[in-house]
């Protein structure tokens, strides 16, 4: 069989699962961006009709749209500024020889199997519930009064609870990354009189660069879309205190019956997802470049 036959053969073999996978995304994407130039209210059946670019202005211009913007810049922000840094710091220690290093790292890496709603109904009720919660019992023991986490400050909460989902996932990423490096390099730098600092920044550093451009591009898409911790705490109050993106496309859809905003929201959601992720993309080429 010649190199051509042999190329058709393969692209015959998996043109069903591309075709599959097309239409996986394509067909959804387009029932969305349908919808979205519609009027279609699941209140008022039978009333369907074209309207062009409406809701869309509608959408933007509803008052919790810059509210929700905010949020989910805020909470994406917090998220990777923890969980990097926090990761950062529990590789380095996980790193480190001592005893029951391989039970320490199954719990570390445990709270990233916990579902998003176990995880919110668990940091909900037994460590923010104002009265019965774990943080209000330690308040009360030093002669504090508890401090209402979800009511007073419900995005910084929902950021901790996220936080403690996906610290994990850098930590794992960021061990795995430090364990390859050479360790004669640090042997050459602390013998060169290198401290513990300036090995950190000048050896460590540098090489976990990939590995943390890479941790950022993917909990950043994954955050862009967090809406079951919201749904099952605050949900999104007070207000719009704690309204995303996501969760506002929610509301307009299933609690206002606005099909047609509310896809006209999914599609903008899709839009501004994509806009991150080639800028992180490019980020992340330039990185492997360097």
């Amino acid at each position: 069989m010649s190199t051509q036959a042999s190329r058709t053969a393969a692209r015959l073999m998996i043109s069903p699962a591309v075709l599959l996978l097309l239409g996986w995304m394509i067909i959804p994407l387009g029932m969305t961006l349908w919808f979205s130039l519609q009027r279609y209210n699941l209140l008022m059946p039978g009333m369907e009709s074209f309207t062009g670019f409406d809701n869309y202005t509608y959408f933007l211009t509803d008052p919790a749209f810059g509210a929700a913007i905010f949020n989910t810049l805020a909470l994406v922000l917090g998220v990777l500024t923890i969980t990097t840094v926090g990761g950062l710091l529990l590789a380095l220690l996980l790193d480190q020889p001592f005893w029951g290093q391989g039970v320490v790292r199954v719990l570390v890496i445990a709270p990233f199997f916990v579902m998003p709603t176990v995880s919110a109904l668990v940091w909900k009720n037994m460590f923010m519930n104002p009265v019965n919660g774990v943080f209000a019992h330690l308040a009360k023991s030093v002669g504090l009064q508890p401090y209402d986490f979800l009511s007073q400050s419900p995005l910084a909460s929902i950021v901790l609870i996220v936080s403690w989902q996906w610290l994990p996932f850098a930590t794992l990423i960021l061990l795995t990354a430090l364990q390859s490096l050479d360790s004669e390099q640090l042997e050459a730098a602390e013998m060169d009189g290198a401290g513990p600092i300036s090995r950190f920044v000048h050896v460590m550093l540098p090489h976990l660069a990939r590995a943390i451009t890479v941790v950022v591009l993917i909990q950043t898409i994954f955050l862009l879309s967090t809406f079951a911790e919201i749904l099952v705490t605050t949900n999104g109050g007070p207000g719009t205190a704690s309204t995303t993106l996501t969760y506002l496309v929610y509301i307009q859809s299933l609690l206002q019956y606005d099909v047609g905003t509310g896809a006209a929201g999914g599609i903008i959601a899709v839009i501004l997802a994509n806009i991150v992720a080639i800028f992180l993309m490019r980020m992340i080429g330039k990185n492997l470049e360097a």
